[in-house]
């Protein structure tokens, strides 16, 4: 291990560079296009330009996991910086000026070529239930060239997203990264994403944090179960508690648990009026546990702020925070 100056950023994040695609749909809609309610499906170019032809009106925003959550973070005032691929296109044009306009820094250079910038088509039924159709286009072709060490050296958290651990390029990537983050004695935050990654991926993961590559791991009540092959919440965070340092598992309506040192601890799922769209959940609330957590808050203030994060995101459409999280964050008890 090499020695580290102190972090000049609070969190880097390596993830999918996508422009989510939203629009209202009802079951007859899934149903005839044999789409699986609440799931994600990677798709492939035409199939995208299919159901795009064929959704209702629609709203473009920024998206991709980990962006979404260095947008909480930086809605809560950390500094951030984020590593993706995009292609140089109109959507690669609106990601870019979207992300760097929220304050944090993003370098990774364009490719040219015939793989245009990836979207996310995202289906919201009236019960708030997102279906996610993904086609990956430029993201799943980040190479391990296009890495800022020094950047990845400067955060505090490196923040690696599971859903950009399938395509070759960008897992060779993020291991180096890893290698980066921890030679400078920094921390390794990894979101499991899905389970239809932890299926092909299970392995790998385990091997990860079995290593101590991972400090920090976050998950759903799914996909915790499915990494441990136990059809039990309580049991599958046991499974693991022992094994990373934080855990941390969300729980939608019946809040969020997490692991510290062995001790656990659990929140409420935050208020909402009315859930309008899920999507993003999970991405807010890990926005808002890192924040604390880089802040030295003790874990059950992480977990409210998480929780705060996660409610104000599903109260309107999009994944990215509308109203002002450091005022939420202020009318938190304390």
């Amino acid at each position: 291990m090499t020695a580290a100056a102190a972090p000049s950023l609070d969190v880097v994040a390596i993830g999918n560079a996508i422009v989510d695609v939203l629009a209202p749909s009802d079951d007859a809609f899934l149903a005839e296009h044999a789409l699986a309610k609440g799931g994600m499906q990677l798709i492939d170019a035409a199939t995208a330009e299919t159901l795009y032809a064929n959704m209702g009106a629609a709203k473009e925003i920024s998206g991709g996991s980990a962006a979404n959550t260095l947008a909480g973070l930086a809605a809560l005032g950390k500094r951030c910086a984020f590593i993706g691929q995009v292609c140089d296109d109109q959507l690669g044009a609106v990601f870019t000026h979207d992300v760097r306009a929220l304050g944090i820094r993003y370098d990774t250079p364009a490719v040219k070529g015939d793989v245009p910038t990836a979207r996310c088509l995202i289906l919201v039924t009236p019960d708030a239930q997102r279906t996610m159709n993904t086609f990956l286009g430029a993201s799943q072709f980040l190479p391990e060239s296009a890495l800022d060490l020094d950047l990845i050296r400067s955060a505090s958290i490196l923040y690696l997203e599971g859903y950009l651990w399938d395509p070759e390029q960008p897992r060779a990537a993020m291991r180096a990264a890893i290698d980066a983050a921890k030679d400078a004695g920094r921390k390794v935050a990894f979101t499991l994403s899905d389970g239809f990654v932890i299926e092909r991926h299970r392995d790998d993961f385990v091997q990860l944090i079995d290593q101590g590559l991972v400090d920090i791991l976050f998950s759903n009540e799914s996909e915790i179960q499915s990494l441990a092959q136990i059809d039990d919440f309580d049991k599958a965070v046991a499974a693991f508690s022992g094994r990373v340092p934080v855990l941390v598992s969300t729980r939608s309506e019946n809040g969020a648990v997490a692991v510290v040192d062995g001790v656990r601890y659990e929140v409420p799922a935050a208020p909402v009026a009315q859930i309008i769209d899920t999507t993003g959940a999970g991405d807010l609330f890990a926005a808002g546990f890192l924040a604390g957590h880089v802040e030295g808050l003790d874990v059950h203030h992480c977990l409210e702020l998480g929780a705060a994060a996660a409610a104000e995101v599903i109260s309107h459409w999009g994944a990215r925070p509308e109203q002002d999280l450091k005022l939420i964050r202020a009318a938190l008890p304390r």
